[in-house]
């Protein structure tokens, strides 16, 4: 039974998540203006590769790194860095709130590729949950009323792919230790960046004023990702996941002020219409354990 003093950690944890997905969004919005995606994606993953050989190093846990199911691992981290990278570029070009109601359409189109992938059953709850982060799409992109730029198109095939990478990631841990796949998310990643970041020959190292966006962006994409799983260890999907939506109002506000982002109200309701559907079908799952 989940105590009120786990609750507390939670949100705490989750706060230092929000924050972080935060600080990245705005710190990735203005490395924009000196490096493509691919280069931001780069030195963010060699940042990552830096934490976690001197983490492994620190606990004594390179037993726990090995190649298996290499190929899965590979497929998995080409639809993240994919991921990545439209990410990247929509938070340099749409509204950061536009950027994240698109982004919690994941866990929805996860329900679709789970049949597929891992061979669950696609439930009625299910099926309600897709078709309410359908109608929250919608919603947030108002096709007719206005065009779909690359932007928005970017935030929705980054859902897709993130969600892309939840199902293989839940297929890895069946026999793959949690910190062998971020070693190997990182490591490929940083690979996959170096080629497709040089592929023209113009490749942009860190400068004086990069580096600490750089490093900082690295830094809060590992501690985001490592503040949702401790604060799950702490309590349930159905008390974290309300926690984590607190970022999209956030990110309205914050980019209104700093950045001049206009503050729109329909990003705002499709987004309720999409944490509506998560939400539903968590507290289904969560009934039916």
């Amino acid at each position: 039974m989940t105590t009120r003093q786990d609750i507390l950690r939670a949100v705490l944890w989750m706060s230092g998540a929000v924050a972080s997905f935060l600080t990245m969004a705005f710190a990735g919005r203005a490395l924009s203006s000196s490096l493509d995606t691919f280069e931001i994606m780069t030195w963010r993953s060699v940042t990552g590769v830096i934490i976690m050989v001197a983490v492994i190093s620190l606990r004594g846990d390179w037993g726990l790194i090995d190649t298996r199911r290499m190929g899965l691992h590979i497929g998995r981290n080409i639809a993240h860095f994919t991921g990545q990278n439209l990410w990247f570029f929509a938070v340099a070009v749409i509204p950061v709130a536009q950027v994240f109601a698109l982004e919690f359409t994941s866990p929805l189109w996860v329900l679709v590729l789970s049949p597929l992938v891992l061979g669950e059953r696609l439930t009625p709850m299910r099926v309600l949950a897709a078709g309410l982060g359908f109608i929250g799409i919608l919603v947030v992109t108002r096709p007719g009323a206005e065009s779909l730029s690359p932007g928005i198109l970017a935030a929705g095939c980054a859902a897709i792919a993130f969600a892309i990478t939840m199902v293989t990631t839940k297929r890895l841990t069946r026999d793959v230790p949690t910190l062998s796949i971020i070693f190997w998310m990182t490591v490929t990643q940083t690979v996959f960046g170096f080629l497709c970041g040089g592929y023209d020959l113009d490749f942009a190292f860190p400068t004086l004023d990069t580096l600490p966006l750089l490093v900082l962006v690295g830094c809060c994409g590992l501690f985001a990702h490592f503040c949702v799983t401790t604060a799950l260890s702490f309590a349930p999907a159905t008390v974290v996941v309300p926690i984590d939506f607190t970022r999209l109002p956030l990110a309205a506000i914050l980019g209104a002020i700093f950045v001049n982002e206009p503050f729109d109200l329909w990003v705002l309701a499709g987004a309720a219409i999409i944490f509506v559907g998560n939400y539903l079908n968590i507290r289904g799952e969560t009934r039916a354990r």
